[in-house]
């Protein structure tokens, strides 16, 4: 309950909850009415008040029959959209869900508080630079915190008294470990926004075809609607692609430049530690000076 309190307060799930919104919106939005055509062969325009139409050619106002349920497009609902894209709808579909899971993740994952806990950080800066841990304690403190940011601490406070190239090494070395955690899953995210298109324009395709191929086996080439309908019918996949596609791209430059934020204050917190263990700041050394070979003869000697 707590991470969900603090998830709204950071106002990444409003974020989340608007793209979706977007999404299933630009779906869902249904598509205009259907021409229908007159009876001296040209199409009515129909007017949505009144429901009477103006037949092109014809003399005075002709009333024009309007669309059965059979001949429109359903997409009053998400259920029908899916059911009128064919077969490829349902990869699309498929990729959305994957993509609300890994953002409800990463989201969750991601937030300041779990990466790098502020009483925790500012408590362990302060008892080092007053002197108030050892090397064992300092240990201890971050194996029990657990967060990324303690992970890079650990590394540090195991090269203690160490110079100060050896624990920026070790920083560095851990840092990649807990970057490499922190951007876990955002190569699906990215997969989702570049898979999404591809499988609405292979669906756009293969219903153009089905839609071509229907026309020339019915001998309706005085039937444009017929055409306009299979049309309709194969750029539901394009959009319900991009429905996904879009949003994905979106979250993904969003959790990238989140995690490009937290590696850089963790280094900045990773640096202030290094500043008070190293051996410089000590006044310790890594390895005592080697003795002269006439020195240690004499000590043998002695």
């Amino acid at each position: 309950m707590r991470r969900a309190i603090a998830m709204f307060r950071g106002g990444t799930a409003w974020l989340v909850a608007a793209m979706l919104s977007i999404s299933i919106w630009a779906v869902a939005t249904p598509c205009p009415a259907q021409l229908e055509p007159g009876p001296n062969g040209a199409a009515d325009l129909a007017n949505p008040a009144s429901g009477s139409a103006t037949t092109a050619g014809a003399e005075g106002p002709a009333t024009a029959t309007p669309l059965s349920d059979d001949a429109r497009i359903p997409t009053k609902d998400l259920w029908s959209i899916v059911r009128e894209g064919g077969p490829l709808m349902i990869p699309i579909v498929v990729c959305s869900l994957i993509l609300l899971a890994f953002v409800l993740e990463r989201t969750i994952s991601l937030r300041r508080g779990r990466v790098i806990p502020g009483p925790f950080v500012k408590r362990f800066l302060k008892q080092l630079r007053e002197g108030e841990l050892d090397r064992d304690e300092a240990l201890a403190l971050c194996k029990a915190n657990g967060s990324p940011v303690a992970e890079v601490f650990t590394g540090a406070v195991r090269k203690w008294g160490r110079p100060a190239v050896e624990v920026e090494q070790a920083i560095i070395d851990n840092g990649e470990r807990v970057t490499n955690g922190l951007r876990r899953y955002l190569r699906v995210i990215n997969g989702v926004a570049t898979v999404a298109p591809l499988l609405g324009l292979l669906g756009t395709v293969v219903g153009m075809i089905r839609a071509f191929n229907d026309i020339a086996t019915a001998d309706a080439m005085g039937r444009p609607e017929l055409l306009a309908a299979g049309i309709s019918q194969a750029l539901l996949t394009t959009a319900a692609g991009l429905s996904v596609a879009i949003p994905a791209l979106i979250f993904y430059l969003f959790f990238v430049s989140r995690v490009d934020r937290l590696i850089i204050d963790i280094d900045a917190m990773g640096q202030e530690v290094v500043n008070v263990i190293a051996a410089e700041e000590l006044g310790e050394s890594k390895v005592p000076a080697p003795k002269s070979r006439r020195s240690s003869q004499h000590e043998s000697a002695a």
